[in-house]
């Protein structure tokens, strides 16, 4: 078994004003995830945010990596999964939950031994991880797609109509600070997340999926009157500092994960831009 993690400092914006297309994909996208037979992190200093993935063709047994200076995974830490591939299963210290398509799992700090399997090699699960520190042990808990609160936002007329998936977020499950859901747009809408805004008391990671091969996605970033872009394919995620704006538009319709971590739970807490307003 390979554990893959990479480190991200964070960066100033107004340092950030000045990068090129390579130095913003450096420092912001993530592009290695869903590595067959792998895991995958990228441990952010923004709030000390953790995504990364698990797709096991064999199990797959989550391991601490050397940023954390922990003797397991989640001895100070908190993890958000989301299965965006075939049905599979994660055992946590042997008790067995099963993952179907786009279902979710909340596992409390504490736990020792988590172990990622597919039921199907070839047709493996792709476990979407979020992790962030955590001073308090809470309950084990699923949510499967279906049992999401689900919020319609949007219209086809501004081409944003969309399914706001709220799961791992309080009222649904109860976290020290991590938060995750799903948000699906309609065939014909193309734009997510506008108006646009951002949350200094929190940080945040989109993870683009359903994305045709032949489509991309334009995710927009910076401060509100200094915007940037980023071109981004199918399993591809993106780091939304504080102080960043974070939206998107396809060229077809598609989904995304967002997860975020920071100062308050608060998921209405948000600093929204006009949209002639952005720059």
């Amino acid at each position: 078994m390979e554990t893959i993690y990479d480190t991200r400092y964070a960066s100033n914006p107004e340092a950030v004003k000045h990068y090129d297309t390579t130095q913003l994909r450096t420092e912001f996208l993530i592009d290695n995830l869903m590595q067959e037979d792998k895991i995958v992190f990228t441990y952010s200093h923004y709030d000390r945010y953790i995504a990364g993935s698990a797709v096991p063709l064999n199990s797959l047994t989550l391991e601490s990596i050397d940023p954390l200076k922990s003797d397991y995974f989640l001895e100070r830490r908190e993890l958000g999964i989301i299965n965006v591939g075939g049905s599979g299963s994660v055992v946590v210290n042997g008790d067995v939950y099963s993952m179907g398509f786009k279902d979710a799992l909340y596992i409390g700090k504490g736990n020792k031994e988590v172990v990622f399997i597919s039921n199907d090699p070839n047709n493996p699960a792709k476990f979407y991880l979020n992790s962030a520190p955590a001073h308090k042990t809470y309950p084990i808990k699923k949510v499967g797609i279906t049992e999401a609160n689900k919020i319609e936002l949007g219209s086809l007329e501004t081409a944003n109509h969309r399914t706001v998936n709220q799961m791992i977020i309080g009222g649904i499950v109860e976290t020290c600070q991590l938060q995750m859901g799903m948000t699906e747009l309609r065939t014909g809408s193309v734009w997510n997340t506008m108006p646009a805004h951002v949350h200094d008391r929190r940080m945040e990671v989109y993870f683009y999926l359903d994305v045709p091969e032949d489509q991309a996605v334009c995710h927009f970033m910076g401060e509100p009157q200094e915007t940037r872009h980023i071109w981004m394919q199918n399993h591809q995620a993106v780091i939304s500092p504080p102080w960043s704006i974070h939206a998107g538009s396809g060229t077809s319709n598609y989904t995304f994960i967002w997860g975020m971590a920071g100062e308050n739970l608060d998921y209405n807490d948000m600093d929204k831009a006009n949209i002639t307003d952005l720059r």
